[in-house]
């Protein structure tokens, strides 16, 4: 009995260790970050129209969360905030980066300042092999030829798209003729180091670098942090050739749906790496999410309002899952997290916690790890802002699209510059924002107005 109390002691204290250390050694990251992608996309968030087996099996395994934000409905800010843990404001990259006149027009950076606090230097210092594997888009497209390159923002390694400056994987398209395209051919002029490839192809081959660069790290025993931030499900819609011409018949949302499909197929080959290799399934912490809402008749956002580009909910809100068995409360694996709210500028305060590595100078985010293991339903505290897309007034039949918005416990506010037209939901009762209570709540719309406009007011 004595002997049986000990064992029982040591296994207890063994499980109680600190979530920052599995058999002592620093935990793996991997951030999966899918291109335009809506909320309600994944059958396991209740898409009927196509099937996502492989991401809805970590699903499974994992927590999904319905209360995660990103911190813009547009892909270069929303990249900007999860690799930073700061507003995209406070970097001036406000909307979509695109050619040099077109940045100039909008007032906008054509890339982002190397000084910028990054979550990959960071966990680059701490020792962590770190590799980018995807589309980058925070500098170097179109005709921005001198941008720095992705391994100045602490990455060991990188292999992008079109819009970063590095070694690129580029798109080839093949229509159902056979006729054989190219997408964004001007690319080469980024510098030397491409290869082109199939469009349908391109999350095979980021994947598989990805893989290389874990399989290396791990052989050296060697903690990592890994970006696979595929193009999919961003249009131009390029399934696999064999699907294209009956998808292509049927319309957009078909070759968007095949596409979906086909991302999740090659998604599994990470996945069932991962999984079968015990160091790694025990060692390793994989969030999954999109950068912004869908384009409109492609992806769905389910019963939440709005698109990509919209500040309404249709365009900010993400499903998120976290999966790592080694790490995730025991209770909390397979559940929904119907509660906590929480952004993406919480992901580098919390996984910084997580790693026991050094905090960035500068940050907005909350460390939410707790909440992000399931081991919490706790909330960030602070309010989430938003503005809009400065080229964004009127977009997908929607016009005169508000200039702002906070997110606060179960409120959320939108508004212009100047605080007119004000839009109050309860977020908790009616997350289609269908019924505007601002008439009924003035003291609450002063409250959060006024915080959402200093909030702006204090950005660059």
């Amino acid at each position: 009995m004595k002997k049986l109390l000990v064992v029982t002691l040591l296994f207890l204290a063994y499980n109680s260790v600190g979530y920052s250390q599995t058999k002592n050694k620093k935990p793996n990251i991997i951030l999966i970050f899918i291109d335009d992608m809506g909320w309600a996309d994944l059958s396991s968030f209740g898409n009927t129209d196509a099937q996502t087996p492989n991401i809805d099996k970590i699903a499974r395994e994992g927590i999904s969360f319905e209360q995660f934000y990103v911190n813009s409905p547009i892909c270069s800010p929303s990249r900007v905030a999860i690799s930073t843990g700061t507003y995209p404001q406070r970097w001036n990259i406000t909307s979509y980066l695109d050619n040099r006149k077109q940045n100039e027009v909008r007032d906008i950076a054509n890339w982002l300042d190397p000084s910028a606090p990054m979550l990959a230097r960071n966990l680059q210092q701490a020792g962590y092999s770190t590799g980018h594997f995807g589309k980058w888009h925070m500098g170097g497209q179109r005709d921005v030829t001198e941008a720095p390159p992705i391994t100045a923002y602490g990455f060991d390694k990188s292999l992008t798209n079109f819009e970063g400056m590095g070694p690129k994987l580029l798109p080839m398209t093949k229509d159902e003729t056979g006729k054989i395209g190219k997408i964004w051919e001007n690319a080469e002029i980024l510098g030397e180091g491409y290869i082109w490839m199939q469009r349908s192809e391109i999350t095979t081959g980021f994947v598989d670098a990805a893989l290389d660069f874990i399989s290396k790290a791990s052989e050296e025993d060697q903690p990592f942090y890994v970006n696979l931030w595929p193009d999919d499900v961003h249009s131009p819609y390029w399934p696999p050739f064999e699907e294209y011409g009956l998808a292509k018949e049927e319309g957009k949302r078909a070759l968007y749906l095949a596409v979906l499909e086909a991302m999740d197929q090659q998604m599994g080959k990470l996945f069932e790496y991962i999984q079968s290799e015990e160091k790694l399934k025990e060692n390793t912490l994989i969030l999954f999410c999109s950068d912004n809402g869908p384009e409109l008749g492609a992806g769905s956002a389910g019963d939440l309002k709005g698109y990509k580009t919209h500040l309404y909910d249709g365009g900010i809100r993400s499903s998120l899952i976290v999966w790592g068995p080694g790490f995730i409360d025991p209770s909390a694996a397979g559940s929904r997290n119907k509660e906590s709210v929480f952004s993406a500028i919480d992901i580098t305060p919390s996984l910084l916690a997580f790693t026991e590595s050094p905090e960035t100078s500068m940050t907005d985010g909350e460390n939410v790890m707790q909440t992000i293991l399931g081991k919490s339903k706790a909330s960030r505290q602070a309010p989430i802002f938003y503005s809009r897309p400065p080229d964004r007034k009127n977009y997908y039949g929607l016009e005169n699209l508000p200039d702002l918005a906070v997110r606060e416990g179960e409120w959320k506010l939108l508004c212009d510059y100047d605080g007119g037209r004000p839009e109050l939901y309860n977020m908790s009762r009616d997350r289609g924002e269908t019924k505007n209570l601002a008439d009924e709540n003035p003291k609450i719309v002063k409250r959060l107005m006024d915080k959402v406009i200093s909030w702006y007011a204090g950005m660059p």
